[in-house]
């Protein structure tokens, strides 16, 4: 859907809109600023997030002195157009204290976390194989990785009739890992995997 910022109830707080800022790939939500109409202008039209500064009164593109860019994926109003929720790829650490979001520095919670951990293997792609696991399963091709991943569900499913909850859970986070790492290798993000499952779901 595509938004149109005369639509919005910008009367309610003189002029200003909260612009909640969420990571598009793990849905950590990175902060909170304000906009304007030129601010939200600004957003759409060059897609970095760009925010209307109360403190000094002026428009305000993050990442302006730091480089920690917000890149746009979406902006969508809520219900009553009265606040925005914009999904974005950060460059960088959002909050100024350099921490990944101004709520604080533990990552991404519950399957968010996949997310991060598909950066950390996209980053790992770069690093020595003789220093980084991951690094050595990328160097190896896709046919290494895709071998791990059918031992590790053959491991999951063992563990699903012979094994505790510990011990499945342990088997699951492997073959989620190498699964990560086959995608990679093959250059599939983990969110087109997500829009197929959404997809379907969506057909039924």
């Amino acid at each position: 859907m595509t938004l149109d910022p005369a639509t919005l109830a910008w009367d309610k707080m003189d002029g200003l809109l909260p612009a909640i800022v969420q990571d598009a790939e793990t849905d950590q939500v990175l902060m909170l600023g304000y906009m304007d109409r030129a601010a939200l202008d600004a957003t759409l039209a060059d897609d970095l997030v760009t925010f209307f500064s109360r403190s000094k009164q002026r428009l305000w593109r993050k990442g302006e002195t730091s480089g920690n860019v917000l890149r746009v994926v979406s902006v969508e109003a809520d219900c009553d157009t009265d606040a925005l929720l914009v999904r974005a790829r950060p460059a960088g650490p959002t909050c100024h204290l350099g921490t990944t979001s101004c709520f604080g520095d533990e990552g991404a919670a519950g399957v968010g976390w996949l997310g991060t951990l598909e950066r950390i293997v996209a980053e790992r792609a770069s690093a020595s194989p003789d220093h980084s696991y991951t690094a050595r399963l990328l160097a190896d091709g896709p046919a290494k990785a895709a071998q791990k991943v059918g031992e590790e569900g053959v491991e999951v499913a063992l563990a699903a009739v012979s094994r505790d909850q510990a011990g499945l859970t342990e088997e699951a986070a492997d073959l989620l890992f190498h699964l990560l790492v086959t995608l990679r290798s093959r250059d599939v993000s983990l969110a087109a995997v997500v829009d197929v499952l959404r997809q379907r779901h969506l057909s039924q």
